[in-house]
C-alpha cells in the first residue's frame, strides 16, 4: 500500500482537529502546577502526549510530509489562540468584571512563555516526526511499538530541555529544573507506552480504511516545504 497525492482525507482532517484541540488545551492547562505526590507537573500533562500520539500515527500512516502539514497547522492554530487571548486580555475589562486577575493568570501569557512554547513545540513536534519516519524505513515498516516509544523520547525531550529553561529559567529554582525536565519526559513516554495498545489498533483500522502505508523514502525533511504532500 503505497499512494501518494496532493490531497487529505476526511480521516486526516478529522485527526488535524484533535491535534489542534489537543494543542490549545495543554495551553490553558499549563498555567496550573500539580503534585502527584512529591512530583511537581504542569497541567498540561493531562492532554499534551495525545498530540505526539496523533503526530505518531499521521506520520505512520501518511507520512512524514502529512504530519509536516499537521504540526504546522497546530502551531497556527495555537499561534492564533494566544494571540487573541492576549489582546483579549489587553482590552480593559468593563466596569463590573472583576476578573481581571484570573483572565490574565490563564491568557496573558509572558512573551517569554509563548515563544518558549513555540520553539519547544516545533522542535520537539518534528524531532518526534523525524525519528519515526527515519525508523519505519529503516525497520522495513516493522517494530512499530518501538518507534512509537522512541520517538516520543526523543521529541518530549527536545521540547523539554528547550521549554523549561527559556520559560521557566530564573523562575523555578535552578536546582528543581532537572527534575521537572526529566519527570515531564518520563511521564510522557509513560503515557504513551500505557496507550499504546489502542495506539497499535488504532494506527491498524487507520491503513486498513485509508489504504495507505507511506514510506518516505526520497522525501526531503525540509520542515519549510509545507506545500510538498
Amino acid at each position: 500500500m503505497k499512494k501518494q497525492n496532493q490531497t487529505v482525507s476526511v480521516l486526516f482532517m478529522l485527526f488535524s482537529i484533535l491535534f489542534c484541540v489537543c494543542l490549545i488545551a495543554a495551553n490553558v492547562l499549563e498555567t496550573k502546577q500539580i503534585a502527584a505526590g512529591p512530583i511537581t507537573l504542569t497541567g498540561g500533562l493531562i492532554v499534551f502526549p495525545i498530540s505526539y500520539i496523533i503526530n505518531d500515527c499521521v506520520c505512520e500512516v501518511w507520512g512524514f510530509r502529512k504530519a509536516r502539514l499537521l504540526i504546522w497547522t497546530g502551531f497556527a492554530m495555537n499561534f492564533l489562540f494566544v494571540a487573541l487571548g492576549a489582546l483579549c486580555d489587553a482590552i480593559p475589562g468593563a466596569s463590573y468584571w472583576h476578573n481581571d486577575e484570573g483572565f490574565h493568570a490563564i491568557f496573558g501569557l509572558a512573551p517569554r512563555i509563548a515563544a518558549a512554547s513555540f520553539v519547544a513545540f516545533l522542535i520537539g513536534s518534528f524531532m518526534n516526526a523525524y525519528v519515526m519516519s527515519k525508523m519505519k524505513i529503516r525497520d522495513g515498516g516493522r517494530h512499530f511499538s518501538a518507534r512509537a516509544i522512541l520517538s516520543t523520547v526523543a521529541g518530549e525531550t527536545c521540547d523539554s530541555l528547550i521549554f523549561f529553561p527559556l520559560a521557566l529559567g530564573g523562575v523555578v529554582p535552578a536546582e528543581e529544573l532537572p527534575a521537572l525536565m526529566l519527570w515531564q519526559v518520563v511521564l510522557k513516554t509513560a503515557y504513551e507506552v500505557v496507550v499504546l495498545p489502542v495506539t497499535i489498533r488504532v494506527v491498524k483500522a487507520m491503513k486498513q480504511h485509508e489504504g495507505e502505508d507511506v514510506y518516505d523514502n526520497g522525501i526531503s525533511y525540509n520542515v519549510l516545504k509545507i506545500k510538498a504532500l
